[in-house]
């Protein structure tokens, strides 16, 4: 007689205890393999997603490898998923166009922490909302405007749309121009404007800042200014420096004129043509 292993034994129905141990095995490497990949994502992210929201995606991604795992050890256990085929094709439907928004929003959420074109802190703007980047999470990025308002933008939208950081740079560049007037020594101007971005501490050397006189106005001499600060600064330097520099030219005597216009009258009257028709009254 051939003795039989007691692997092959019938536990219940169909299934062996073969059948069971290759399913348990799978279940616990799949757990393993999610208890590994937790660890790295927690390694990788941790400075890109906040506490909270890494932890959510821990989850979601542990139990997509685990159900993975029960997926392709169901089939030794021989359960017959041919009554659950109405009844799961219908459910699958509804899932499927429930969650179409949040899986797309989810994926685009996960290249964006991948790619990392912005993170926490950043100035940006996407199509017409520009503020500052408050939290990146799974399925949406919180942006605070300028006004101090929150808005919530789905993840895949971000993804999708050309986003403009200005502080992805370490570096950013701004220009003024300042007209002074004619009978003013632009060489005198241009230095005066030279000192005060040399003694501020945020106005980069490498690259330097430029100064030139850019055009000959209708009522003015031009001087245009280039200046580079670190981006995190950006706004504070360039409103502080343009008042800095007409304060300075202010006190070296040098004006900043108004538009001015010469109209010439072709046929002007004499000049007592007014008074020898003026009509006094006592």
């Amino acid at each position: 007689m051939i003795k039989v292993s007691w692997l092959d034994t019938i536990a219940f129905g169909g299934v062996t205890y073969q059948d069971l141990i290759f399913f348990a095995a799978i279940v616990a490497a799949s757990v393993i393999i999610a208890k590994i990949l937790s660890v790295y994502l927690k390694k990788s992210f941790s400075d890109r997603m906040e506490k909270s929201e890494l932890e959510k995606f821990i989850k979601i991604t542990q139990i997509i490898i685990i159900g993975l795992g029960i997926y392709f050890g169901i089939p030794r256990v021989e359960i017959n998923f041919a009554d659950l085929l109405i009844v799961g094709g219908t459910l699958a439907i509804v899932i499927g166009f429930a969650t179409q928004k949040i899986g797309s929003n989810l994926t685009s959420g996960i290249f964006l922490m991948i790619e990392r074109p912005i993170k926490s802190g950043d100035t940006i703007q996407i199509q017409d909302v520009t503020g500052t980047v408050k939290e990146i999470h799974i399925l949406s990025t919180i942006i605070q405007t300028f006004d101090g308002i929150y808005v919530r933008i789905p993840n895949e939208t971000v993804f999708n749309t050309d986003i403009t950081n200005y502080v992805a740079n370490v570096a950013r560049k701004f220009e003024y121009n300042v007209g002074i007037s004619y009978k003013d020594d632009a060489g005198l101007a241009m230095g005066i404007i030279y000192r005060l971005l040399e003694e501020h501490p945020f106005i980069l050397k490498h690259p330097s800042p430029s100064v030139y006189v850019s055009e000959l106005g209708d009522s003015s001499v031009n001087i245009t200014i280039y200046i580079w600060t670190p981006s995190r600064v950006w706004w504070s330097v360039k409103t502080e420096m343009l008042w800095r520099i007409k304060k300075a030219l202010d006190e070296e005597g040098i004006e900043i004129p108004f538009p001015q216009r010469v109209v010439t009258f072709v046929n002007a009257p004499p000049a007592d043509a007014d008074k020898k028709g003026a009509i006094t009254h006592e």
